[in-house]
């Protein structure tokens, strides 16, 4: 128990003229001037007794900010939502230093604007009723992921780059080819021609890698050189893994560069997700089996629903340039050693090839690799992250790489690295074959084949 006693002389609207007595007890409760305030909060209040306003209540005619929203637990949501439709919620927790008595008050006001933000692919996890009420008394919008390349908004980027610079305070400024460089890698992590993309936070670690190089060698400034180094030593989790894989898989031979071989073809995917994502070589191989009466497609590999898809879809290509009928066949494709997974259609050219090499017995060329979407007509459609694919064809050491028509733009790779492959452009599936297989033995139905 503690005693004070302080004299009052002269305040400010303050009459008091006497003493003023304070006395807290061991239970926390305050005694001012015989008056009696209960858990006051003292220093004496025990632990799980002290009442402390959260954001939410903080935010209280204000604005409530809350980033990756659906990672909240549902508990956590539904609180949330109580609070959005009663504008008023009950302090609730326990201190750390507790013996575990729960503290809860009555209702407090929290009337606040709430500020929601998330990923796409993170909305399925938000609590249902809780996104009613976002969608039903306020707005969802969609942001942009890139802007397009003009030169004012390139002028944005240069001035982010040096926003960086500034905010690091311990690195160079870029040189103007190297504020260039960036622009560019920026065109190529928009996966869309004549954009720049948004995601400014992956570009600001390019930036801050580039300028620790600089630093490390005393420049007075960061060059284009310094951040070609840094891409390399800023990779991402999903590129160090692509890059592995494609060393491990050439050293044990699953990705050949080289010679022609029946029914094996080198196709392309990406992993990682869709703010990163990075190429790697997908080594296709299909058997073609008498069958019977109904045709057996099996696929084995890590694959997704929409990639099984795609195997099936090929069967109408092959009876349309071949006549091929295959209910006389059981069709094995097998995406080699897939243990990452494969999504998409981006393997359909891949999978038609592989199959036609092995029913009609025409070697594939093994220096190639390809992507491309495959409609039942015989279309190649267009497909994403191939910038990314067609570096991991280059970093594998192939020669040729086919690529969609439609994707030709998309292509944003530093001119000294595509030189080091020919990107075949292609419309068609018979683009396809023409280049892909040997038709050395086979030059009659080659010529059949673009008649059709």
């Amino acid at each position: 128990m503690k005693l004070t006693s302080q004299k009052v002389t002269k305040v400010e609207k303050i009459h008091y003229k006497g003493k003023l007595y304070n006395m807290t007890t061991s239970s926390g409760n305050l005694i001012v001037n015989g008056i009696l305030c209960k858990n006051s909060g003292g220093l004496g209040t025990p632990a799980h007794e002290r009442i402390v306003a959260g954001m939410i209540h903080k935010a209280h005619k204000g604005v409530l900010f809350i980033d990756e929203v659906a990672t909240l637990d549902r508990v956590t949501q539904q609180e949330m939502l109580s609070a959005i439709q009663e504008r008023k919620l009950s302090i609730t927790g326990q201190s750390e230093r507790s013996a575990g008595a729960m503290v809860r008050t009555e209702p407090v006001p929290c009337d606040f604007v709430l500020v929601a933000a998330g990923n796409l692919e993170t909305v399925k996890n938000m609590h249902p009723a809780l996104r009613s009420r976002i969608r039903g008394y306020g707005y969802e919008v969609y942001m942009e992921e890139t802007i397009k390349d003009t030169p004012e908004n390139r002028d944005k980027i240069a001035v982010f780059v040096a926003q960086e610079v500034v905010k690091d305070g311990r690195i160079p400024h870029f040189d103007a080819m190297a504020v260039e460089e960036i622009i560019q890698e920026a065109r190529r992590r928009a996966n869309r021609k004549g954009h720049l993309t948004l995601r400014l936070r992956d570009l600001g670690g390019l930036i801050r890698a580039a300028g620790d190089i600089a630093s490390e060698e005393n420049a007075k400034l960061v060059t284009k050189d310094h951040v070609m180094r840094a891409m390399h030593v800023a990779r991402t989790l999903e590129k160090q893994i692509a890059d592995k894989y494609i060393d491990m898989k050439k050293q044990y031979q699953v990705i050949m560069t080289h010679g022609k071989k029946i029914g094996r073809v080198n196709g392309m995917a990406v992993i990682g997700g869709e703010a990163s994502f990075s190429g790697i070589i997908l080594p296709i191989e299909a058997q073609v089996t008498p069958g019977g009466k109904k045709t057996e497609f099996i696929v084995t590999g890590k694959l997704g629903e929409i990639a099984k898809e795609a195997v099936k879809n090929v069967s109408a290509i092959i009876l349309m340039y071949f006549g091929e009928d295959l209910k006389k066949y059981d069709i094995y494709v097998q995406f080699l050693q897939t243990y990452e997974g494969v999504e998409g259609d981006s393997a359909s050219i891949a999978i038609a090839v592989a199959i036609i090499s092995s029913i009609q017995k025409i070697p594939v060329r093994q220096d190639i690799s390809m992507t491309g979407s495959l409609s039942v007509r015989g279309d190649v459609l267009p497909v994403g992250g191939v910038s990314s694919k067609v570096e991991a064809a280059i970093e594998a050491g192939m020669k040729k790489v086919i690529v969609p028509k439609s994707n030709l733009q998309d292509i944003i790779i530093d001119k000294d690295k595509i030189g080091k492959i020919e990107v075949i452009p292609v419309e068609t599936i018979s683009d396809v074959l023409k280049v892909a297989l040997d038709w050395t033995d086979k030059k009659d139905m080659l010529g059949k084949i673009l008649k059709e």
